[in-house]
């Protein structure tokens, strides 16, 4: 396993991180998350990311018991706050007392004593910036975390935010999580250049775009019975990338991968870590063999030659732009 710095900060992460959502707490039992989670450990990965929101508390609880074997200084948990839990109007968003309440409610569901990073699930365009980077700042000193971290913050949210933490001598901010991969690109377009400049490094979520790169899913066909897709009517995120045009790309991208011994999820996986700007990218498993295969990932390189060839491809669809 290779670990790289998050951002300016010194702190060091896995480039594979494994996440929870939509698994933990829900559709995988908690035995097999365990043993996943295990498995991830003994590979060497050792950033852990999970959510208040995922499934209202569930999957910091499964990740806090399961975590507990190991020396808690060997592992980074990330978590988040946002998206409501619970029914009244500040059991939500980014206002100082939903994220000092909601920060220890998630140190208790985890079973720690500190939070490595916490990080605003989303921008809230409703409470001034300056109140959300203060309540952070104030977890920091009370020694309740210790990094600050945001997720799917624009260019513009980042910048300001990062100059109110120097204005105000804060403590900065060291992540940034957006959803990236071979089909989702935005945050090339401005995040990573606004973020490198500004100390913040990437740790990237849907990294195999719910599974479509994983190859699964073909052009003009239906969805596999047991897929994700044909089960989960709900799931906005992967609902937004079923285009012919873009299933077909990934048909061309596995031959491709087949052809340099690559899977298609090993070659989607590779391909993002070649940013600099990308400290970790978060995959999902519900069974130890996809773990395996992730992980196989890092020890292959990709080439100049290959990079062209994923490129050619990559062009047919870059005006496609799912969720956005």
């Amino acid at each position: 396993m290779q670990y790289r710095y998050l951002g300016k900060s010194g702190l060091q992460v896995s480039e594979l991180a494994l996440g929870s959502w939509l698994t933990y707490g829900k559709a995988v039992g908690n035995e097999t998350a365990e043993a996943c989670i295990d498995r991830a450990y003994e590979h060497g990965i050792n950033f852990f990311d999970t959510a208040n929101a995922y499934e209202q508390g569930e999957a910091e609880r499964v990740l806090g018991k399961a975590l507990q074997k190991y020396q808690r200084s060997s592992y980074v948990v990330a978590t988040k706050v946002f998206f409501p839990m619970g029914e009244g109007v500040n059991y939500r968003g980014l206002s100082r007392k939903h994220i000092i309440e909601q920060c220890d409610q998630s140190l208790k569901r985890l079973d720690l004593d500190y939070i490595d990073l916490y990080q605003c699930h989303r921008p809230d365009p409703h409470v001034p910036l300056e109140e959300t980077m203060m309540a952070l700042d104030d977890l920091v000193r009370a020694g309740k975390i210790l990094y600050k971290g945001v997720s799917e913050f624009s260019s513009i949210d980042l910048e300001r935010a990062q100059t109110i933490n120097r204005d105000y001598r804060l403590h900065p901010l060291i992540s940034n999580q957006p959803i990236y991969n071979m089909i989702e690109r935005y945050i090339e377009e401005d995040v990573i250049d606004t973020s490198h400049r500004n100390g913040i490094g990437q740790i990237v979520f849907s990294p195999l775009a719910q599974g479509v790169l994983t190859g699964k899913y073909k052009p003009n066909e239906a969805p596999p019975k047991a897929s994700r897709a044909a089960n989960d009517e709900t799931n906005f995120v992967i609902n937004s990338y079923f285009d012919d045009r873009v299933l077909q790309a990934v048909e061309s991208l596995g031959k491709i991968a087949a052809a340099n011994d690559f899977t298609m999820a090993q070659l989607a996986l590779r391909w993002i870590l070649r940013q600099d700007n990308v400290a970790s990218a978060i995959i999902g498993a519900s069974r130890t063999e996809q773990i395996d295969e992730n992980v196989e990932a890092l020890h292959k390189p990709l080439t100049e030659d290959l990079l062209v060839e994923i490129d050619r491809i990559l062009e047919t669809i870059k005006d496609f732009h799912p969720m956005r």
